[in-house]
């Protein structure tokens, strides 16, 4: 390995400290789960219909192989980096749409009498896409991104909602209200909804890559100076 490809001693501090973020989020999933189960209240073919709960499981993964790459590797790949700026486009939806949208929302008629642990709930809506923002703002490594690559971040939510409007269609269920036809806001309220999430995911995965930008462009110029 040569000196250019070694990883600093903060690339590897990051390293560790990614590991570490990525298996606490895992257990604050495992807690949930957990607590439903003792509870007698765990529909996995609901619960993992959540888009926190798919982001979160994301996070873990994401998390502990960035984590994994970045002890061995002075800068991640194209790909990891992509998927990092998807995943904060995605927490940051996660920590907005739940504080605004969700956070008074009555339990479902199954969950009545069945309260959410509070701790991994606040996690991870709240602290976990912080941490994820942190991580993108300061981490070394990133790789350079052109502003283009910011679409990638909308292929797999647009897939997940339509996969979870069709079943809602089929099944009446649907992981959150704005998403119900038959609710308040009928049809015309779910796209509203949808075209303007997307909308806001986009605008995050745009400062998430426009960041990256500036970072490259300051490594670049530091570097010219120094030579």
């Amino acid at each position: 390995m040569t000196e250019s490809s070694s990883p600093t001693l903060a690339r590897r501090v990051t390293g560790v400290l990614r590991i570490l973020f990525g298996l606490m989020v895992f257990s604050m999933v495992v807690w949930q789960i957990t607590d439903r189960l003792v509870h007698n209240v765990f529909r996995p073919a609901e619960y993992f219909s959540y888009f926190t709960v798919q982001t979160c499981l994301g996070i873990a993964v994401l998390f502990v192989t960035a984590g994994i790459y970045s002890w061995s590797h002075a800068q991640d790949t194209r790909l990891l980096t992509i998927v990092r700026v998807s995943i904060f486009a995605y927490a940051i939806v996660m920590l907005v749409v739940y504080n605004v949208l969700l956070r008074d929302v009555a339990p479902a008629a199954a969950d009545v009498g069945y309260a959410w642990p509070v701790f991994p709930n606040e996690f991870e809506h709240v602290w976990a896409p912080i941490l994820v923002a942190v991580d993108w703002l300061f981490a070394p490594g990133r790789f350079p991104l052109r502003i283009r690559a910011m679409w990638w971040a909308l292929l797999y939510p647009l897939a997940w909602v339509a996969f979870s409007l069709v079943r809602g269609a089929l099944t009446g269920w649907w992981p959150y209200p704005f998403l119900d036809p038959n609710g308040p806001n009928g049809v015309v309220g779910v796209v509203v909804y949808v075209v303007g999430i997307a909308g806001f995911m986009a605008f995050n995965a745009f400062v998430a890559v426009f960041i990256g930008w500036v970072w490259t462009r300051r490594r670049r110029t530091e570097a010219a100076r120094s030579s």
